[in-house]
C-alpha cells in the first residue's frame, strides 16, 4: 500500500486505535498509562504507555485474561473456542446471550447478570490495573451502555483490590479512573485517524 499509494502506512488493532484517540482526544490532558476495553461482541483491549500503542510479539489480548469463577455459582462453561471460560467467553455479549437465553439489551436492569457481569469485569480489570497502574481506564462497547453497570464495576474493583497498591485518596477518585469514552462511538474511527497523524511530523 505505501508502494502504491506513496503514503505512509500505519496498521494496529481496532482497541489500540480507540485506546489512543482517548489519550490523544478524549481529555484536556493525557494520561499515561491508559487502557481501552471494548466489551460487546468480543472483548479487546489496547494500551497506551509513553504516548505509544503497546506493541509486542502480536499484539495484547486482554480479552483473553484468566479470571476466577466460581463454578457453583456460574456453572456456565463459557463460549471462546480457545479458553472456554476466558473473560470474552464469560462477559462478551454473546456469552450473556448463552447464558441467559437473551441478548444482553433485553435484560432487565435488576436482572442478576448484570452483578456477576460487573464482578468479571471488575476480576480483569483489578488484573490490568495491577499489572500497568494505567491512570485512567476506558470502558466501551455495547455491553457497557447498559445504565448501572459503571458504579457496580467501580464498587467491585474497589473491593477486590482491598486496600492494596491504590491508596484510599485514589480509589475515592474511582468515577475518574473507570470510565465510558470520552469520543463515544467514533474511538476507533478516530484512532485510525491519530494512527495515522503520528506517521508524519
Amino acid at each position: 500500500m505505501e508502494a502504491g499509494l506513496d503514503v505512509p502506512v500505519v496498521l494496529d488493532t481496532d482497541v489500540n486505535a480507540a485506546a489512543f484517540a482517548e489519550y490523544v482526544w478524549g481529555g484536556e490532558r493525557k494520561f499515561d498509562p491508559l487502557l481501552y476495553i471494548t466489551i460487546g461482541t468480543g472483548i479487546g483491549g489496547g494500551c497506551v504507555v509513553r504516548g505509544e500503542p503497546i506493541r509486542g510479539l502480536i499484539h495484547p489480548e486482554m480479552g483473553h485474561l484468566r479470571i476466577p469463577q466460581d463454578r457453583e455459582k456460574d456453572p456456565f462453561e463459557g463460549i471462546c473456542p480457545f479458553h472456554k471460560n476466558c473473560f470474552e467467553g464469560l462477559a462478551s455479549g454473546p456469552a450473556m446471550q448463552a447464558r441467559w437465553g437473551l441478548p444482553a439489551e433485553k435484560l432487565p436492569g435488576d436482572h442478576p447478570a448484570w452483578d456477576l457481569e460487573a464482578l468479571y469485569i471488575a476480576y480483569a480489570l483489578v488484573n490490568l490495573m495491577l499489572s500497568f497502574s494505567p491512570c485512567r481506564i476506558v470502558l466501551g462497547g455495547g455491553v457497557m451502555s447498559r445504565a448501572g453497570l459503571f458504579p457496580k464495576i467501580r464498587t467491585r474493583v474497589k473491593e477486590l483490590l482491598a486496600g492494596y497498591l491504590y491508596p484510599p485518596e485514589v480509589l475515592q477518585q474511582i468515577d475518574e479512573i473507570i470510565i465510558p469514552p470520552a469520543l463515544k462511538a467514533k474511538s476507533g474511527i478516530l484512532g485510525a485517524i491519530a494512527l495515522a497523524m503520528s506517521r508524519f511530523d
